[in-house]
Formats: C-alpha cells, structure tokens, sequence
C-alpha cells in the first residue's frame, strides 16, 4: 500500500510533538484498520485518531492523505 500526504498534512505533522505525529503516523500506516467512516457527500474517508482527525481517499493501493487536523476544524473549508 502507497501513502501519499498532501502539502496541508505535511505542515500539520510538522508542527505536532513527536508522541502526537508517531501516533497519527502509525494509524495511517494501519489502514484500513481503525475507526474509519465514510463522509456523505464527499469523496473522502475519515480515520479518527484521539482528538484528530485524518481524511483520505482510496483509490486502489493508494491512500491519499488530504487534511490532518483537530476534530473541530478539519471539516470546516
């Protein structure tokens, strides 16, 4: 399985403490294991992580990452 993070995620990550970035790593790196939901009307998947949230979409052996943030913004545009 591929994992690609878009230029949102990445900056996210990079700001996050290391105990927070290792813990969203590592869900992203179990997928399609954890709590994930398909968002109506949307093309994206959400992986809940504590607190934050991971959207993704599938296509195939692909995940793409598209926004990582806190439960209340990542929805928000």
């Amino acid at each position: 399985m591929e994992i690609h993070y878009s230029k949102q995620a990445i900056k996210f990550l990079a700001k996050q403490n290391p105990t927070v970035r290792s813990r969203i790593i590592t869900a992203v790196m179990m997928l399609p294991a954890g709590d994930v939901k398909k968002l109506t009307g949307q093309p994206y998947y959400r992986l809940r992580v504590g607190d934050y949230r991971v959207l993704f979409a599938r296509d195939g052996y692909i995940i793409e990452v598209a926004k990582i943030d806190n439960r209340g913004q990542v929805y928000k545009n």
